[in-house]
């Protein structure tokens, strides 16, 4: 017996539809059981931190396919720029529900730009141990960011840093800016 309406999975239900809003104590909970797992496994902070963007990584490859597929109609940037805004703005509203605060182009090197988050929400509920001052729990974010953009056609390396909040440091591969330049020119 059916009912004449056809079931919709929640995979085929577009991302901005519906709420969208998880509980950031479940959310703080989720996270820090993340960061206890990788740091049971590790034996530095680079090992950490290297095993939190592993896990960003994998999140970010997932969340690319989702949303172009839902969304886009498999539509994705082929411009730099526009990469980078729809990093900064609508991934970051997907994620964080609010965009980063700044997106930067280093003046010494035109293959590097920075995403900056004044307050990262991985970092707030994190009380960091004084042994591991220099610890930066915001490279699960530089992870997805980096399977995002590499993903997306835009190879690039991004790790975080602590400079005005929270600084992702995206460097680009040289063909990346050669070809992004090649279509500025036609």
């Amino acid at each position: 017996m059916s009912s004449g309406r056809s079931k919709t999975s929640i995979l085929d239900k577009p991302l901005s539809k519906g709420k969208g809003e998880v509980s950031l104590a479940l959310y703080a909970l989720l996270f820090s059981e993340i960061v206890q797992y990788c740091q049971n496994r590790s034996h530095s902070i680079h090992e950490l931190q290297t095993k939190l963007s592993e896990m960003g990584y994998d999140v970010g490859t997932r969340l690319l396919d989702l949303y172009f597929v839902r969304e886009r109609n498999s539509k994705r940037e082929i411009k730099l720029l526009n990469m980078l805004l729809f990093v900064k703005s609508t991934l970051w509203k997907v994620l964080f529900g609010k965009e980063a605060d700044k997106l930067e182009h280093a003046n010494d090197d035109e293959r590097t730009y920075y995403i900056i988050e004044k307050d990262a929400l991985v970092n707030k509920f994190i009380s960091v141990p004084k042994d591991k001052g220099s610890l930066n729990c915001a490279s699960f974010n530089a992870g997805i960011i980096e399977a995002v953009l590499t993903n997306g056609g835009f190879p690039a390396k991004v790790t975080a840093h602590w400079h005005k909040g929270t600084t992702y440091m995206v460097k680009f591969e040289d063909f990346v800016i050669t070809r992004d330049k090649c279509l500025d020119d036609r």
